[in-house]
């Protein structure tokens, strides 16, 4: 008697949960309603089938209870009972399958006049790809990935010429547009999924696959990878950005293609030299950093992460802590540079020569060993760092501004923007640190890199 009413009481429980639970499918923000009929026909019949099953096992437990008088009866084979059984469970699945095979059936076919958008997922980014004036998407391959092609396109490919590059997190879509989402992946399987938009797909290493769908409303919504993709799978984080059709053509044009991309320009070392005579004051004459002035080592940083940080610097991604004296006298360092010999600067910065700069904080170096063990995946075994990741080198780096910069991210100075991608993932990834304790014996592992 006692075990019928708790299987009755769970039922209630469970429905009033489910009823009352704030935790239910995300406003639509595409055209993906049948997507959300299918769910819904889904969660009746199946909840109708838990309702029934239960009650059932509930009277079934009341109504033959132990009885010393009564004798139970064997009946192997009820034939009556099992073509009913058979019928009512076929009509549950049938009624299950044929939705979700219609909804599929569109899914797979793409309207013509859908705009197709290249999704790359890398470890633990997404960039965006777009055709040029051809209107059509040149060819590409994880093969051809390198520090000087980071989207794998083929230079031979003269298709891929005029394809317009998003080397950042945030896709702008127009709104009422349909969209072909071409999903490709350069390294492990990832999965492109904006929970509004209702379709998601896995981006499988070595083939293309892709999605479709029609954004319906303005707004920003996040973009997820729902497939573990290593250790920092849940920093992978994107956003799309629906907007007016005229908003996404400007905001397409600021933009390079791929051709802009591959040209380079010629740097004039002696201009850099000269140009960086303003920073030595902090930086130092060889680069080296200064710990009293909070002014990192150079000589270990590639021109594409010093170029980011004072263009961060400059947008007020950075440095705009009050608490943050250092940062704030860089950004307004970074306000009064000259961006158009930035190139020059940050190449004669590029020539100096590496400058190893001595550990001065003790702490357990193997306890450090093994927290290092989360930061390899992106900065390097050796702590070189990894340009593709858009990971600096830590290696010859002062520890005491590591120590600083890592205070910084923990306490949201740093990598709190929503336009700083990368510094969001620092953020996120110095929750593994924990303590001060733990921060020094991994700073103490890196100074022996």
């Amino acid at each position: 008697m006692y075990i019928a009413i708790v299987i009755v009481g769970l039922v209630a429980i469970t429905l009033i949960l489910h009823f009352a639970s704030p935790w239910w499918l995300t406003p639509l923000a595409s055209n993906w309603s049948l997507i959300d009929t299918t769910i819904e026909i889904s969660f009746w019949i199946t909840g109708f089938v838990f309702i029934a099953v239960n009650l059932f096992l509930a009277w079934t437990v009341w109504r033959y209870r132990h009885n010393k008088d009564r004798r139970s009866h064997y009946e192997p084979e009820n034939k009556k009972l099992e073509i009913w059984l058979t019928a009512l469970t076929s009509i549950g699945v049938i009624a299950m399958l044929t939705p979700g095979l219609i909804v599929w059936a569109k899914v797979v076919h793409v309207p013509d006049n859908a705009m197709e958008v290249e999704a790359i997922g890398q470890q633990w980014q997404w960039t965006f790809r777009f055709p040029g004036e051809d209107g059509v998407l040149g060819a590409a391959n994880a093969r051809f990935v390198s520090n000087a092609n980071r989207f794998g396109l083929d230079p031979s490919d003269p298709d891929g010429a005029d394809d317009i590059l998003i080397e950042h997190h945030r896709l702008h879509l127009p709104v009422d547009q349909p969209v072909k989402l071409v999903l490709r992946s350069n390294d492990v399987l990832h999965n492109f999924a904006v929970p509004q938009f209702r379709v998601k797909m896995d981006l499988v290493p070595g083939t293309q696959t892709y999605q479709w769908f029609t954004p319906t409303r303005e707004g920003t919504f996040d973009v997820l990878c729902e497939e573990l993709c290593g250790l920092a799978h849940y920093t992978m984080k994107g956003q799309v950005q629906v907007e007016t059709e005229p908003a996404f053509e400007t905001w397409l044009e600021t933009y390079p293609t791929f051709a802009d991309v591959q040209s380079t320009n010629a740097v004039n070392l002696a201009s850099g030299e000269t140009r960086y005579q303003s920073c030595a004051g902090c930086h130092g004459a060889d680069g080296q950093g200064n710990d009293a002035l909070n002014a990192p080592n150079l000589t270990h940083l590639d021109s594409r992460y010093m170029a980011r940080q004072l263009q961060h610097y400059r947008n007020g991604i950075r440095g705009t802590e009050r608490a943050d004296s250092p940062g704030q006298t860089m950004a307004t360092i970074a306000q009064s540079t000259d961006v158009e010999s930035e190139a020059d600067l940050l190449a004669y910065i590029e020539s100096l020569d590496p400058v190893d700069v001595g550990g001065t904080l003790s702490g357990d170096v193997s306890n450090g060993q093994r927290l290092y063990g989360a930061c390899i995946a992106c900065h390097g075994a050796q702590g070189d760092g990894k340009v593709l990741l858009s990971a600096p080198a830590l290696a010859g780096q002062s520890d005491l501004y590591l120590k600083r910069q890592l205070e910084h991210f923990s306490m949201g100075w740093r990598g709190k923007h929503p336009e700083d991608q990368f510094g969001t993932q620092m953020r996120l990834m110095t929750r593994t640190i924990h303590s001060p304790e733990r921060l020094r014996d991994l700073l103490a592992y890196i100074a022996t890199l």
